[in-house]
């Protein structure tokens, strides 16, 4: 054991006296360690990010948009309208679609919504069915939602988003109170708990939601919506759901084959998993640079063994010649090549780990802490340490004493 340590001390100062080579050795390991631990990290965020707005957006979902949408990463874009999408559509489709375990269409459109003189210009108005908290899983933390008395009556009744309840009324209770949507005065029966924004980038805060009747039949003056959700009971139907959908609407809609669809049907899991490849793209991008900062790295240490070698050669000769063993030798020089590595690799880690709090903070993202990504780095700098000590310890043992003590 005090071998073991006579080895460790003498390796410590031998750095200490090659200070400046020492640090721009490690620097490639730093940085190598420093994008590692930065992408695993930012890459866990990013995915659970996702996995979170997949379920604000709600489990099991399909969503039968009206016109042809196109989905482009983690957004979806419409490229061309249609208004051919109608309450019977969603009946239909919860008649004879097998495994559909509820359905809720819904439309929407932008009004300006007033309470005193509080006014937002444009707020999205949206028109659901009673089942809608059920199918999206998103419920009032206020008051109530509607019931199939005020969907008959085409009630006017208004649930606000906890943004538009705060906009709007502040520190008041908004429930019982009267807004104008567009010209109407509405009664608010509650206010929807905080969702946040969707896989879609749709803020589900910045919404006020009424009865689909009454928007259909007061507000918005029309006999169409523009999206169905469907919710499906079990997680191997969805893709059958999917093809069935497609089939009864291209039927109801009278579409010849060869034809276009005028609508689309969006499974939520393929805008999750967009997302998850572009993120792997990153995650692979960010590992590239990894490897080749440690090859730098390694090259760095190799290149500054071999010159502390060249120039400890009496030291080598004189150890050898009082009886060092060459096992001594080679293990001190891989201690001080492995040193040199651990300590660019701890530096890197510390400052990913910094960097990786700032961008959560600024980005917004959920704070990941990615545990195979530390011990990725940490292996990492302990091999190319060792790697990069394995020949300028072979040469260093191939000193020959008596030539050091001809010289």
């Amino acid at each position: 054991m005090s071998r073991f340590f006579l080895n460790l001390l003498i390796a410590m100062r031998s750095l200490e006296n090659f200070r400046i080579r020492t640090i721009l050795a490690s620097l490639g390991v730093f940085l190598g360690t420093l994008s590692l631990i930065v992408v695993s990290g930012v890459t866990d965020s990013l995915t659970e990010k996702t996995e979170n707005e997949t379920r604000k957006l709600g489990d099991r979902l399909l969503i039968v948009k009206s016109g042809v949408v196109v989905s482009h990463g983690p957004r979806t874009r419409l490229m061309s309208d249609a208004n051919t999408l109608t309450v019977d559509d969603a009946r239909a489709i919860g008649d004879q679609i097998l495994g559909v375990e509820a359905v809720s269409p819904s439309g929407s459109k932008v009004f300006p919504v007033r309470y005193q003189g509080n006014v937002l210009p444009a707020t999205l108005v949206v028109g659901v069915t009673t089942n809608f908290p059920r199918v999206r899983e998103f419920r009032p933390m206020q008051g109530a939602f509607w019931g199939e008395r005020e969907e008959r009556d085409l009630a006017r009744v208004v649930v606000l988003g906890s943004k538009i309840a705060w906009k709007l009324f502040g520190n008041e209770d908004p429930v019982g109170r009267y807004v104008m949507v567009w010209r109407i005065p509405m009664q608010v029966v509650g206010v929807m708990e905080e969702k946040g924004a969707d896989v879609s980038g749709a803020d589900q805060d910045s919404q006020v939601f009424v009865p689909l009747s009454t928007f259909l039949h007061r507000i918005a003056n029309r006999d169409y919506v523009d999206s169905i959700f469907v919710k499906i009971d079990e997680e191997s139907r969805m893709m059958g759901a999917r093809r069935g959908i497609v089939d009864i609407l291209r039927l109801l809609h009278r579409i010849s084959p060869g034809e276009k669809d005028d609508f689309t049907v969006i499974d939520i899991r393929d805008v999750s998993a967009l997302k998850t490849q572009a993120m792997r793209m990153i995650g692979t991008l960010g590992t590239v640079s990894s490897i080749i900062s440690f090859s730098i790295g390694g090259i760095g240490i190799l290149s500054i063994m071999i010159l502390i070698v060249n120039e400890r050669r009496m030291e080598i000769g004189l150890r050898r010649a009082v009886g060092g063993r060459k096992r001594d030798i080679v293990f001190q020089f891989l201690t001080e090549s492995s040193l040199i590595s651990v300590a660019g690799g701890t530096a890197g880690m510390l400052a990913g780990m910094a960097l990786n709090l700032v961008i959560f903070r600024v980005a917004d993202l959920p704070v990941s802490s990615s545990g195979i990504g530390h011990l990725s780095a940490f292996a990492a700098s302990v091999l190319i340490g060792i790697l990069s000590g394995i020949y300028p310890a072979r040469r260093a043992t191939a000193i020959e004493p008596i030539e050091v003590l001809r010289s």
